[in-house]
């Protein structure tokens, strides 16, 4: 029978190395993991190899990639936050339970998630029954799981704590759903308001003032000078409508190649972060981001300059991702995190003074944890105000469009009344 050789943790964290005879390597991991163990890598004695039933393709430069993996990665789209949050709960609640790696992630690919299909978490468990741990099978879908949860489970992995990991992980992702909901659900409202006002504007001018035009041509009444204009607008619509959607085409593409070049992506970042109330809010949401996914990182034990390249590629704006950089840099020659922090001139002085006591204490990530609350409550406040603002500007908008067109039709109607009346 052949024999493996073996690395694995204890629940405790402890690494131990032995030897096992099995029929193949699922048999031998399956033996491992009944000792109570957590298998890190299971190898084929020399002279043993190893059986393995899966079918495999040879992909580009030689490399060997499961047929199954491929058709995945080119239909399935990336995971959301919610989703991701979701699937790693439900892992952890079976290891919880006391369910060895292998079963639990079985147990995932019968159950499936909305996002991760259990074709993802079958490919997961067969990697690990070769003796793959379950980070590195995780960095062969880098489609569905991002570098933020491949480093977190890592780290869970060599600390002997994957369960407490994967729970923390999950409260993670569920907060920054539950943040981006809001800013969703704040926006729904005046987006509402804006598409029913310009449908009344769209109708009116296309259905009802045809009419009336027909009625006022008719009577051959001098019109005032606001009905002359609505009636030029309505002909400009009505003859060149087809460059409205031409020009919002070109206005996209144009705006879209603009944004691709790296000054344009800068100045459109930058615009956003100081434009007012809408800046404000994308302040607050990148500075909340960024404590709350670099605190997780330390937290789970990912060292600090992996998690600040984590948190840098995760962050969507330039000018905080580069600021970011530079901080890396700084900590590799041995300066804190809150002095390159302070010298970027971004980050509130907030931040950098709560940091500053984290790392007087030695414990940075529950600074982090502090300042990304102290945002997330600010950032609720400002969507509140902004949607209380935005309503009645909204408003009073189409009130004022609407109050035109139809001050322009009822002085027309004046008009002729008067003409009649002569």
């Amino acid at each position: 029978m052949p024999q493996f050789s073996y690395k694995a943790r204890r629940r405790t964290g402890e690494l131990v190395e032995g030897s096992i005879d099995g029929a193949d390597r699922p048999a031998a991991l399956l033996q491992i993991e009944r000792l109570g163990l957590f298998p890190v890598a299971v190898q084929a004695a020399r002279g043993a190899p190893a059986k393995s039933g899966d079918k495999v393709s040879s992909g580009p430069a030689g490399a060997v990639v499961p047929s199954t993996v491929r058709d995945f990665f080119n239909r399935q789209r990336k995971p959301r936050l919610d989703e991701l949050a979701m699937w790693t709960q439900q892992l952890a609640n079976l290891l919880r339970a006391g369910m060895p790696l292998t079963l639990a992630l079985n147990s995932m690919s019968s159950l499936g998630s909305k996002g991760i299909p259990g074709s993802a978490s079958q490919q997961l468990k067969q990697d690990v029954m070769e003796g793959k741990s379950l980070s590195d099978a995780m960095t062969r879908q880098p489609g569905v799981f991002p570098d933020i949860v491949i480093n977190i489970v890592r780290a869970g992995e060599q600390s002997g704590a994957l369960e407490e990991v994967l729970r923390r992980q999950a409260s993670h992702f569920e907060r920054f759903a539950e943040v981006q909901s809001r800013f969703k659900s704040a926006l729904v409202y005046p987006a509402v308001v804006f598409s029913v006002g310009v449908m009344l504007v769209v109708f009116f001018m296309t259905f009802m003032l045809p009419k009336f035009m027909a009625l006022f041509e008719g009577m051959n009444v001098p019109l005032p000078g606001s009905t002359q204009m609505l009636i030029r607008i309505s002909r400009f619509t009505g003859t060149y409508w087809w460059l409205f959607p031409l020009v919002a085409v070109m206005a996209y593409v144009l705006f879209t190649r603009y944004r691709a070049t790296t000054s344009g992506r800068r100045k459109i970042d930058q615009f956003q972060m100081r434009v007012p109330i809408f800046g404000k809010i994308v302040r607050l949401n990148l500075f909340g981001q960024f404590s709350r996914t670099l605190a997780t990182l330390l937290q789970n034990g990912v060292p600090v300059l992996s998690a600040l390249k984590i948190t840098e590629q995760i962050v969507p704006n330039v000018i905080v991702r580069d600021a970011i950089a530079k901080t890396r840099e700084a900590v590799t020659d041995g300066k804190t995190l809150a002095q390159p922090l302070a010298h970027s001139g971004i980050f509130p002085q907030l931040m950098i003074d709560l940091l500053k006591i984290g790392e007087e204490t030695g414990n940075v990530p529950e600074s982090l944890n502090n300042v990304a609350d102290t945002y997330e409550r600010d950032l609720n406040m400002a969507l509140r105000a902004m949607t209380n603002l935005i309503e009645p500007v909204l408003i009073i908008g189409i009130a004022i469009v609407v109050g035109f067109l139809l001050l322009s039709v009822m002085s027309a109607m004046f008009a002729i009344t008067n003409s009649i009346q002569r």
